[in-house]
Formats: C-alpha cells, structure tokens, sequence
C-alpha cells in the first residue's frame, strides 16, 4: 500500500520545514504540487514498487477553483492501495505577519491592492478545503524549528496506519492549545504554586507529585478521565480518527496538567502503539533559560 501524506496551511506555518523532515526520513516529496496532478501522481507510483512512501505539499499558489476541487480529488483514490493522511500546519496571524517582517519575503497572495494581513485571511479561506478534510491540524505559533521536526517525526512520519495520540498540557492564560480535540480543565484542583517550597518547580518534581497524591480531589479525577478515555478512545479510533489530541489545562501549565498528562501517558502508553506527550509552557521556560528541550 502507498503512503500518502498530504501537507498543507498558510505561507510560514512550516510546510517546507515539515516535507523537509519527511524527505530526510524517505518520503518521495514533491512541494507545492498542482491539485490536479494528485490523481496522475498516484496512478503513476502505483504502477511503481521503488515509491511506497509519498508527501507532497499542497498550498494557495494552485488556481483557486482547483483548490475547491481537492476534496472530490482525494475521494477518488482507492483506500485499498493508497492510505492518505492530510496534515494542515497553521500559526496565528500575528505571529505570521512576524515571521515574514523577519525574512523580509514576500506572501505569494499579496500585491498592490492586498496587503500582508489580507494576504494570510485571504489564503485561509482559499485553504479551507483542505483544512476542514485535515486528519491532523497543527498549531506551530508557540513551536521551535526543532519541536516542529521532532512532532512531524513522532505523529506524522512514524505513525503508519495506527492510532495516534497526544497528550499535551497547557496554560490557559496563554490560550487553548486550537489543535486540541478534547480539553480537560484542571484548575478546580488544589495548586501547588500557592506552597512556597513548590512554587519554582514543575509536575516532573516529585515534590509537586507528592503534593497532589494526596489530594483527594486530584486522585479522583485522574480516576474520572482514566475512566472516560478508556471507554470513549476506541469509538474514537473505530470511527477512523488517525489522531486524537487531549489537552489539559491550569492556570499556568506547570504543575497540575503537567503530572496529569504524565499520569495519564503512563496509563495508555503501554497499551497504543503510538503515545505521545508534550508539556508546552515547560518548553518555553526550558528555551527562556536556555536549557534543551
């Protein structure tokens, strides 16, 4: 069977940095591939055993009403020779308009009477076929280069057919994660920054772990979502969901939804062949203090 993976989103999202990834790991990858070519592109590599590993990159430079067409497109394959998996990579607007002030490019959509802004709105209503067909959406406004290469490497190059699933904490008063498919709020739970001693540290400290083992209040809960995911994750996965996304938030995503994600990885991660789980506030304090990642 023919691996397909289809990557698509706004112009600086990461697309080049994604099919890059993919390319180093043996994908056959074509960027910025014309909506049309799809079909005679995978009846040519299924008349050829050396490709079983394809990733193209589909963005707004193909003709608009093309791009309207990709849905009935990616119906036409066969699902018995070609197993397609569409990732759509996004960053918010701000931080977008940031990253070409920076690189000083030009948006490919921009021009005398469309300004960048315009530009990035402009090109997500063109995407919006692809993003709504998205097995996996992606939000890299708070991502390294690196955390970008590593999620591609874990979620989408080594996935294969199985079921992925992430596990992701998070800060509230940053914002919910938008990639997220199911969100749990922590906050009702007894905080251990109020106790000087753990204030500084995270939910990886034992301290802090030691802390909420003895709250009844924690215990019950990870009991409750243990119970929720056990029986609901399957149904998920049966209804052909190729990734699922749980994040939980506190208030500053640095104890609480931190020791529960790790609670709740080491529940699942011995039983799904593909587990993740990523704390995205501790990445950023790592990078602010220098430390790796």
């Amino acid at each position: 069977m023919i691996s397909l993976i289809i990557i698509s989103g706004r112009s600086g999202s990461g697309k080049s940095t994604a099919l890059h990834v993919l390319e180093d790991m043996g994908y056959y990858c074509i960027d910025n591939l014309p909506v049309t070519l799809l079909q005679p592109l995978i009846e040519r590599i299924t008349n050829n055993d050396s490709i079983r590993s394809v990733a193209v990159s589909i963005d707004a430079r193909n003709i608009a009403e093309d791009l309207v067409e990709f849905p009935n497109v990616v119906r036409t394959f066969d699902t018995n020779l070609v197993s397609t998996k569409i990732v759509y990579l996004d960053s918010a607007s701000p931080s977008l308009v940031k990253r070409f002030s920076e690189t000083r490019r030009k948006h490919p959509l921009s021009d005398n009477n469309r300004d960048l802004r315009e530009a990035l709105e402009y090109e997500r209503e063109l995407l919006t076929p692809i993003s709504d067909m998205a097995d996996l959406s992606v939000d890299t406004t708070s991502l390294t280069i690196h955390e970008l290469r590593d999620l591609i490497k874990s979620r989408v190059a080594l996935d294969s057919l199985e079921f992925a699933l992430l596990f992701q904490s998070f800060a509230y008063k940053n914002g919910v994660p938008v990639d997220a498919d199911l969100v749990f709020d922590v906050r009702c739970l007894p905080n251990p920054h109020w106790k000087p001693n753990l204030r500084n540290l995270t939910g990886l400290d034992q301290p802090v772990q030691n802390f909420l083992d003895e709250q009844l209040e924690f215990c019950e809960m990870v009991t409750d979502l243990i119970r929720y995911l056990e029986t609901w994750l399957p149904k998920f996965e049966a209804s052909n969901r190729s990734y699922m996304t749980i994040a939980l938030g506190c208030t500053g995503g640095q104890h609480r939804s931190v020791y529960i994600c790790e609670k709740l990885y080491q529940q699942f991660e011995p039983a799904w062949e593909n587990v993740q789980i990523r704390h995205r506030e501790l990445s950023k304090i790592q990078l602010k203090n220098g430390e790796p990642g």
